[in-house]
């Protein structure tokens, strides 16, 4: 809700902006993101699926992977390769498309916690009408960053840590209290540090928000990201060490916090959004400066890059 609807309020033309926004930001429908590969996860530019002009309408082949929630949603923001004549980062097209389009499967992914949240997505031969189209021919890598921007923006947790994904000191701080270690000085010490971190992290978090001012999520964003998945990881851990083995019991009971699943997903936090490598890359080079990294693929065609 809060990636596609903003994302299609700055590309989409008058008609997607009316038929999607509200219904998008009132759940009543759901988008989903388009975008990692199998070849091409941290390195997104490098992606395959082809989108080729037919007309008015183009056809898309390929796979997309690590999709979150495609089961359960009726539209997905695609990002795809239009130009392979182009260099990587722009021969890309977006679109806004519905999953039910003849052509599309969606295969959910089997987890180690049970659940299935995200997809392997196909497309064979999908034929999608131009009108589908999101921002100008070749504009998807622009389309794409701001979509990641949004992802990548926690300015909303700036309260005290977790709130976008779940869990809170207040809750880890109330499971320390009902196992009866909330006295118990390790744990106190951890408690204590945890604290301190997410406290850092909302800072840091509110300082991004006066950056963007309401605008467009930028490199900024990358900082607050990080201290975020750091402060998911140490809940985990202090959750687990809190609970011990009665952290595979959690019974699910109504007004209690899954913690099962949020240590088990702990892992994920660092590469959902861009993996840690890659905001670090982001943070040096577009926020403090510094000379990114040699690129031999740098302005040669997509299909001349080696695979």
């Amino acid at each position: 809700m809060g990636l596609m609807a903003p994302t299609i309020n700055l590309f989409g033309t008058d008609e997607q902006k009316a038929n999607h926004i509200d219904t998008f930001l009132r759940a009543e429908e759901l988008c989903i993101q388009l975008f990692s590969e199998p070849n091409a996860g941290s390195d997104l530019a490098g992606l395959a699926c082809r989108a080729v002009k037919d007309g008015d309408e183009w056809v898309v082949n390929g796979q997309k992977v690590w999709t979150s929630g495609a089961q359960f949603a009726q539209w997905g923001q695609l990002i795809a390769r239009s130009d392979v004549d182009a260099p990587k980062h722009k021969g890309q097209t977006a679109f806004i498309l519905p999953l039910d389009l003849p052509g599309i499967e969606v295969r959910p992914i089997k987890q180690m916690s049970g659940g299935t949240s995200f997809n392997e997505v196909f497309f064979n031969d999908v034929r999608v009408p131009d009108s589908m189209r999101l921002g100008d021919e070749g504009e998807g890598w622009k389309v794409a960053l701001t979509t990641l921007g949004f992802e990548r923006d926690h300015s909303q947790d700036a309260g005290g840590g977790g709130a976008k994904t779940g869990g809170s000191w207040m809750q880890v701080l109330d499971t320390a209290r009902a196992m009866g270690v909330a006295d118990d000085p390790i744990v106190r010490q951890k408690l204590a540090d945890l604290y301190i971190h997410l406290q850092a992290e909302s800072y840091t978090l509110r300082r991004a928000a006066d950056l963007a001012k309401g605008g467009t999520p930028g490199p900024e964003g990358s900082l607050g990201k990080l201290l975020w998945t750091k402060g998911m990881t140490r809940m985990s851990d202090v959750v687990s060490d809190i609970l011990g083995s009665r952290l595979t019991a959690d019974t699910g009971e109504w007004g209690t916090y899954a913690w099962g699943e949020h240590v088990l997903g702990a892992p994920g936090y660092r590469i959902a959004g861009g993996s840690d490598e890659i905001q670090r890359n982001i943070i040096g080079e577009r926020v403090l400066g510094l000379p990114g990294e040699p690129r031999t693929d740098k302005g040669m065609a997509w299909k001349d890059v080696p695979r």
